[in-house]
């Protein structure tokens, strides 16, 4: 049996009685240098530090060792990983009080209410938000610097920044500034062990933002027909999206932005729509892989779990290479404004069947003293599930 002991900056005073049996009587104990040298001479066991990369050490685990984490194993720690590899026959965890916890009742802040955000691993981008807070888990003691200046870079400068360190330790502190005020003048004596709550101001979420929310150069399938094309490709938790011909990334963000774990891949073929596509990845605080142009980009890129073609129908075989890429029940959907493109995708509806649509859509404006309808294109759309 694996045991995993969540410890905190308390060190060995914070255990329960059941941890502090379990770290005596082992042989041997893992974990990093702070939370080894956290350990006092009551424990006697060979104490061993992970090595680089931790992952090939972890699959090489004995039975019968100790292994310490911070805070609860559980939550975007060792013990989560170890369970995966082993099992919950092989794995035993005894959870400390998490930093979430802790940060959450200094802040007074309910738990069920904020998002937990780690950049233990994760780019720093990934915590910019447009609204609501949470707590975010900081790699090093660089990383309040890095996400402030992140989030006055994209507007969020006035938001509220609360660093806090060794939490639960006898040497906790809490310092509270704004994101701007941090980036401009971030003190150096930052703990590596610390977490951020931040209250994102101004607060503009919006379940499905307008096409001014996106950096673009018209390139973007238009709000109206983003959400028709995302409830066509029916987003399910973890997915992996490939948007192809991506323009300014719109779908695939919005994807991202589903809360279901999704990721996505986005392949565009010039490199000014990259750049804008990067820009509303970090803005919009989602992570995805944006490269170069289809078909020549997909070796490599995570497997789809549904693709989007939202330009270059009329390129000869790229509707084909996206269709062999789709597992079996992968969805595709496609969307075309030219007679061109339509074409192409009447064609593929005859061979496969399938659901073709066409959208028209009438947005009001002024017309004198009065208010007109001025049309968009029309778009149709075909929809299909890889039989």
């Amino acid at each position: 049996m694996i045991v995993v002991v969540g410890i905190g900056a308390d060190g060995m005073a914070g255990l329960s009685d059941d941890a502090r049996t379990e770290l005596r009587r082992a042989g041997a104990v893992y974990g990093s240098r702070r939370q080894l040298d956290l350990l006092d001479d009551s424990v006697t066991a060979r104490r061993c530090e992970w090595p680089s990369p931790m992952l090939p050490a972890l699959r090489a685990l004995p039975d019968d060792v100790r292994v310490l984490a911070s805070g609860d194993p559980l939550l975007y720690g060792v013990g989560g990983t170890l369970m995966g590899l082993f099992g919950p026959q092989r794995v035993r965890v005894l959870p400390h009080v998490s930093s979430v916890a802790l940060a959450c009742a200094r802040m007074g802040w309910s738990v069920q209410d904020t998002e937990v955000i780690s950049l233990v691993t994760a780019e720093p981008h990934t915590a910019v938000r447009r609204g609501g807070r949470a707590v975010v888990l900081s790699r090093d003691g660089a990383t309040p610097c890095t996400l402030a200046a992140l989030l006055d870079a994209h507007g969020r400068g006035d938001s509220q920044f609360s660093v806090l360190e060794q939490l639960g330790g006898p040497a906790e502190r809490r310092r509270d500034s704004s994101a701007r005020a941090w980036a401009t003048d971030s003190p150096p004596d930052v703990n590596d062990l610390n977490v951020i709550a931040v209250q994102y101001l101004p607060d503009e979420r919006t379940a499905s933002p307008g096409d001014d929310a996106f950096v673009h150069d018209n390139q973007i399938t238009k709000h109206g027909v983003r959400a028709a094309t995302l409830a066509a490709l029916g987003a399910r938790p973890g997915e992996v999206l490939w948007d192809v011909g991506a323009g300014s990334g719109s779908i695939a963000v919005e994807w991202v932005r589903t809360g279901t774990d999704c990721t996505a891949v986005a392949f565009e073929h010039d490199e000014r729509r990259r750049r804008n596509i990067e820009v509303n990845v970090a803005a919009f605080g989602v992570g995805v892989d944006v490269r170069g142009a289809a078909p020549d980009a997909f070796d490599g890129a995570a497997d789809p779990s549904a693709i989007f073609v939202g330009g270059g129908l009329t390129q000869p075989g790229l509707l084909q290479a996206c269709f062999d890429r789709l597992p079996a029940r992968g969805r595709l959907v496609a969307n075309a404004v030219t007679v061109e493109s339509e074409a192409v995708l009447a064609q593929w509806n005859s061979s496969l069947g399938g659901e073709l649509r066409r959208f028209q859509h009438y947005a009001g404006e002024a017309l004198g003293k009065f208010t007109g309808w001025r049309p968009a294109m029309p778009v149709t759309q075909w929809a299909v599930t890889k039989p």
